[in-house]
């Protein structure tokens, strides 16, 4: 019978490198980028963790629309998770779609909000999917290796 030897790193999250071997992990520029769109802090804290884990680089975690804007612009991340219901006075499919007609970014609907009149609205965003809340951390790291085109594992 044939072994095939793993590299000592096979299967551990960029965290648990970096913890291993003083932050020497996967380069970040390696790790698809993602901006998470969740105005609950701990909410937002939980999926950054989950998402981290997995292997993503999550740019930041913020919880207006023109924070959300402002950041898509600057830092161009591969996707976005993009919840509807925000702190301020314009929503995520404001946001989803502003960001998408002037970056092409799409992003994921992560919200309790996901009936036909709302998706009618969000579609100029070209929105990849729609998760709706509630939803565990493995749900969105599979709804995002799916819209990545990566495999779930």
């Amino acid at each position: 019978m044939e072994v095939a030897l793993l590299p000592a790193n096979y299967g551990r999250s960029p965290a648990a490198l970096a913890a291993v071997d003083g932050g020497a992990g996967p380069a970040p520029a390696e790790m698809p980028r993602l901006l998470l769109v969740e105005d609950d802090y701990i909410v937002g804290m939980e999926l950054e963790a989950g998402l981290s884990d997995a292997g993503f680089d999550v740019i930041a975690v913020v919880g207006t629309a023109s924070e959300a804007i402002r950041l898509a612009a600057a830092d161009r991340p591969k996707l976005i998770v993009m919840d509807i219901g925000l702190a301020g006075r314009r929503d995520g499919i404001d946001a989803a779609i502003e960001i998408y007609k002037t970056t092409g970014i799409r992003c994921i609907f992560a919200t309790a909000f996901g009936d036909g009149a709302m998706q009618a609205r969000a579609k100029p965003a070209a929105p990849v999917a729609w998760l709706p809340k509630p939803y565990s951390v493995d749900a969105l790291i599979a709804a995002v290796r799916t819209a990545l085109g990566e495999p779930n594992r």
